[in-house]
């Protein structure tokens, strides 16, 4: 399993506006060895406001697919092209992790 992990800094107080892009699940959630998404809204930031968009993969070849296809594409095309003074992203970063231990709850016995 993997996961990916597209930190987004945003300019103060614009954190709802781009939480709202996250709301209704999109082309991603379709594809092949999709296993979740997660939002990470971050606490009390003084500079900036930041999200974390956070999915995971049955297997890095699955997040592969998905990065290069058009749909993919087309969503990051759209956030590129909105470059201007009025855009409340500051920056983007990608990074992508194997998932080496997971742990879940225990079973309680009853």
């Amino acid at each position: 399993m993997m996961k990916a992990v597209n930190t987004i800094r945003i300019k103060k107080g614009n954190v709802e506006e781009v939480l709202a892009r996250f709301q209704t699940p999109k082309s991603v959630h379709t594809f092949e060895g999709f296993v979740l998404m997660e939002v990470l809204k971050k606490e009390n930031s003084p500079e900036y406001d930041e999200l974390k968009i956070c999915t995971t993969w049955e297997e890095r070849k699955f997040f592969d697919e998905w990065l290069g296809s058009r749909a993919s594409q087309k969503t990051h095309d759209k956030k590129n092209e909105q470059k201007s003074a009025d855009n409340p992203i500051i920056s983007s970063q990608l990074t992508t992790f194997q998932v080496a231990i997971q742990h879940k709850p225990a079973k309680q016995e009853v």
